[in-house]
């Protein structure tokens, strides 16, 4: 098989590195503070993140969703702004997002090729990694994959295709990506009666119409069928209830089907490219535990957000070289669970806010929460609470300020 080779490939070792939990979010209080927490939020670079899992999950987890840099050399931004006209841009309020930037293609391909072989490692007997690029670089890793799972593990080049406005003149424009799904062994997972969708009903009238239609074999129509190796989802911008801001966040019909047909209930799902937490999110939904892990302290206060909206326990943990940038408050600032504590809130710029009733001193455990609307930019004014001895409240800036208060 062709291999691609760039200047200095090699496989590197990279050097793990102690994930420390911030703190324990139960949303809603569901399961405060003693139930098993399955669900993983890592904030670090992923390289050092899942060489530190490989003690624990090196063969365990049954689905990746990779969706890294495309190797656009862009830089993204984040709308942090609440409440704002979508259709004046002009206005937004925008912080960085994250960078795809490279000094070559060569540094590009070193970066991906390192994490690929990583996933592989993770991936369980089982397990399916999907790889989420587009045009710049598929063909790149098509071969990288190839060499890694081996070209007989090949399972899919699925077209994700989408509508929306192009600035391209000169070409046919530019409305699809492509997913590479590869597998570690024959016993793979593939859920076919769960993805299955209706026909076509073209299709079901021409077979009520002609006994001779399909060439003798008749569908069952009533089951539907399993999707093509093409998709079309709409994009999250024409999709309103579910924007966060974050750039190029992808929909969650598209990892639903995903998930479903790779995974069983139970099952672990990773995402370490996993930007504004659509995959865990989707994966909490349908019973599925996660892992979910980014770079950025963007991604990771999305994805906190949302993930806070669903119903199970999480762990927000970091690698030791991150921290949160945790400033102090003024002491004269009385601070209750109502109003008070909002008008900080709207004077901070806070987009987050969330209490530990009986905090210990050491681990945050997060039993109410509320969140700055993406819609309405409206934040909820009291948080209704059993307190006791000692109550800490975490106030989180859209800007990534973090501020810790006692009461």
């Amino acid at each position: 098989m062709p291999e691609l080779i760039w200047r200095d490939k090699q496989l590197a070792t990279p050097k793990p590195e102690s994930l420390v939990t911030d703190s324990m979010i139960y949303p809603g209080g569901n399961g405060y503070p003693t139930a098993k927490v399955d669900n993983q939020l890592i904030w670090g670079d992923n390289l050092t993140v899942m060489a530190s899992l490989l003690s624990g999950y090196e063969g365990k987890i049954n689905l990746i969703y990779a969706d890294p840099p495309f190797f656009t050399n862009k830089k993204f931004l984040a709308r942090i702004g609440r409440g704002e006209d979508s259709r004046k841009p002009q206005d937004w309020k925008l912080a960085e997002g994250y960078h795809d930037s490279w000094k070559s293609l060569d540094s590009y391909l070193d970066f991906l090729y390192q994490r690929l072989f990583l996933m592989h490692r993770l991936l369980a007997p089982n397990g399916t990694l999907y790889l989420h690029l587009d045009w710049h670089a598929d063909s790149y890793a098509r071969l990288l994959l190839d060499e890694i799972f081996g070209s007989g593990n090949f399972l899919n080049e699925i077209i994700w295709t989408y509508h929306g406005p192009s600035p391209i003149k000169r070409a046919f424009n530019r409305k699809h990506d492509t997913i590479l799904s590869y597998v570690k062994g024959g016993a793979y997972t593939f859920n076919a009666d769960a993805v299955r969708e209706p026909y076509n009903q073209n299709t079901v009238n021409t077979f009520k119409s002609s006994r001779k239609a399909g060439f003798g074999k008749i569908p069952n129509l009533a089951r539907g069928k399993v999707p093509e190796d093409w998709w079309y989802f709409p994009v999250v911008a024409r999709l309103h209830n579910e924007r966060t801001g974050y750039p190029t966040q992808k929909p969650e019909a598209l990892l639903e089907r995903i998930i479903l047909a790779s995974s069983n209930p139970g099952d672990i799902v990773a995402d370490f490219f996993c930007g504004s937490g659509t995959t865990s999110a989707v994966a909490e939904r349908h019973g599925r535990k996660f892992i979910a892990n980014d770079e950025s302290f963007r991604a990771i206060h999305a994805s906190r957000k949302r993930l806070a909206g669903a119903k199970q326990p999480f762990s927000l943990d970091r690698d030791s070289n991150v921290a949160f940038s945790i400033a102090p408050t003024t002491s004269t600032t009385k601070i209750t669970l109502s109003t008070n504590s909002v008008a900080l809130a709207t004077k901070l710029g806070v987009d987050y806010w969330e209490i530990d009733p009986n905090w210990d001193g050491e681990t945050f455990r997060s039993a109410a929460q509320a969140s700055r609307s993406n819609r309405s930019g409206d934040i909820p004014r009291e948080l209704k609470i059993k307190i006791g001895r000692r109550v800490c409240i975490r106030l989180v800036t859209a800007k990534g300020k973090q501020f810790q208060l006692h009461v």
